[in-house]
Formats: C-alpha cells, structure tokens, sequence
C-alpha cells in the first residue's frame, strides 16, 4: 500500500494541470482537528490549502470532498467573503488515495486551545472576538439560499427529526462504554423534539478554531474554515452547537479541550442567547433543547472518533481522551435538562 503522506504523485499531477515544478512544492500537514485533514502546498506562486478525508476508515459522508468543495463555490455565489476560494477538485483516489480539494489559503491565526505561539487576545479583545463570531455566524444563517444554490444542499423539511434520530442512531453504532447520561439525554431528545422549524444555512461546527483571525487585529475575523458538515437546516441547531462547544470558566475541563472561550473576556453561553437573540428574527424559547443536543452531538463525534482509535484507525494519543469527553458531555446535558439552565 501507498504511503498516503508521499506526496510524490501529486506533485507530478500539479506539474501536469497547473506547471509547478515538483522540486518548487513543499506540502506539510497543518496541525488540529479531529476529522478531515489540512495540509499546506507551498509553491512559488503563492500558498494554498489541500483538504482531504482522515487516513483509516471512513466514517460518513461528512467526508464528502466534492460537497465540501461545492459549499465553497455555492459560497462564492452568495457573496458570502469569509469563505476560502475553491480551486481545483480531484475525486481521483489514485493520486494521494483519497479524493482532495485545493483551496485558497487564508494567512493568519487560528485560536486552538494549545495555541503554538502563544499569541491570544486580551479580555477586551476577546470581549469583542465572541460577538463578533456571534455576528459571523448570524450572517451564515441569513445568506440567501435559492440563487446562490445553498438551498440544494440540504432536505430542510424535518431537519430536526432527522438529526435527532440519526446521531442518536451513530451513538449506539459506535458505542463502547456504558454511559447512562448519554442514553437518558436521548431519550429526552426524542420526547421534546420543537415541531416549528426555521430553515437557514448552516456550518454544523462554529467554533473558534474554525476560523481564521487578522493577526494584526485579532478581533477581526477573516475567514471561516471546515465547511464538511455545513447544510441547510435549522440555525437554532446550528447555535445549539455552538453552545455545546462555547466553554465557560466553571465547566469541566475536558470540555474546555474545544474552544478557548473559558478564557476572561468571552460572553457567557447565556449572554451569547441574548446577543444572537436580539440580532435574529428566530424565536429562542427553546434553546434548551437545541443546547441538550449539541452537548450530545458533541459527545458522539468524540465516541465515533474514539471508536476508531481502539479499533486502531485513529492513533493520535490524544483521541484516547475523547471517552472522556462523551462522559462528560452526557453528564453536562443529563444536569441542563434537570436545572433547565445552559
């Protein structure tokens, strides 16, 4: 089997499509992220990112590079400029064994939790950074669907039924441990599914290490990056996430591992409802339950991840930590749903 980090054969294909000089074209993995993979192709015109899906076993369409890819040019269509430009697709596994996106490179900083170089915002800085990802992410749920095409992505019509029964349903494929919260929480999600529902385009994983930030203004926001999960569906499921991912200062730790939003300056989850609240039409009555489900959704992408590390797809000894996270993530939405508080 091919070494899918020997890049030899899609040097040659770039020389072939574009005329880079294979010898001119360094490509390095870009650190982060748990599902599909960014490297950086650095070339003497310029730089650029490839995307591609994890090496092992796949795991669902979420790795769906030509989707992931069309987003990007429906994007471009709907004048939305946070997105980066999509370049070339390549549906050809025989080049690197897996299909790949070549995208637009946007330079700038990406606030991980582990943040290599140390540079982070200010509390007043990242007073202002939390409402203006708020901001960002209220522009995504408001872009306009049917010109740009957006609207094809997805089946909005019972959206929330069939998110609620499908990741419950990914949960006990991929379940390992006996995790009571975990099945409690579903339950409760089938019983108190909203029968409204609101149809907007949604990323599916906004968070901050998602997206990009100047950094030279590290409140500005220059793009927004990992679209794999990104439809059209209901925004509240969309903030919901969110939320499960927006950390506060007293969560547990584990949960801080996401997003650095536990740090001195950041809106509170409660003060993000109010501030998305008073910019969006949507009524928010119901944010309990959305939050609930993100907090699942959350805890069963860290299950199908951690699946795949014991059965050996996975090795990063990081990803042996993600059971951690479902437990807590259970116990986290088990105590919402009782105290009714996010």
């Amino acid at each position: 089997m091919d070494d899918p980090r020997d890049f030899s054969k899609l040097k040659k294909h770039l020389h072939e499509r574009l005329y880079w000089k294979p010898e001119e074209i360094e490509i390095t993995q870009i650190a982060g992220g748990f599902s599909n993979l960014t490297f950086l192709i650095e070339t003497p015109l310029g730089k650029f990112a490839m995307r591609r899906p994890p090496f092992g076993e796949k795991i669902s369409k979420a790795h769906d590079m030509a989707r992931e890819c069309n987003i990007l040019v429906a994007l471009e269509k709907a004048s939305y400029t946070k997105a980066p430009k999509p370049i070339l697709l390549f549906e050809d596994e025989d080049i690197i064994g897996a299909p790949f996106f070549i995208m637009e490179f946007v330079d700038g900083l990406v606030l991980r939790n582990r943040n290599p170089t140390g540079l982070l915002p200010t509390a007043d800085e990242f007073e202002q950074l939390s409402k203006n990802s708020i901001d960002c992410l209220l522009e995504l749920h408001q872009l306009e669907l049917n010109n740009s095409g957006l609207i094809h992505l997805g089946k909005p019509e019972g959206y929330i039924q069939r998110q609620v029964e499908g990741w419950i349903d990914r949960y006990f494929r991929a379940k390992t441990d006996a995790l009571p919260e975990m099945e409690k929480v579903a339950d409760w999600l089938k019983s108190n599914r909203p029968t409204k529902e609101n149809v907007g385009f949604i990323h599916n994983d906004f968070k901050y290490d998602n997206v990009v930030v100047n950094r030279d203004k590290l409140t500005e926001i220059k793009a927004v990056l990992d679209w794999e999960m990104a439809t059209v569906g209901d925004p509240l499921m969309d903030l919901g996430t969110s939320l499960a991912y927006w950390a506060q200062e007293d969560d547990p730790e584990i949960l801080k591992m996401f997003n650095l939003t536990h740090l001195s300056g950041n809106m509170t989850r409660a003060e993000v409802i109010r501030y998305y609240d008073l910019k969006s039409p949507l009524v928010l009555s119901n944010m309990l339950f959305f939050y609930v489900f993100g907090l699942f959704k959350v805890g069963v992408i860290a299950q199908q991840i951690y699946k795949r590390h014991k059965q050996g797809f996975a090795n990063d000894p990081k990803f042996a930590a993600l059971i951690q996270v479902v437990n807590e993530a259970g116990k986290k939405a088990e105590l919402s749903i009782l105290t009714e508080k996010i």
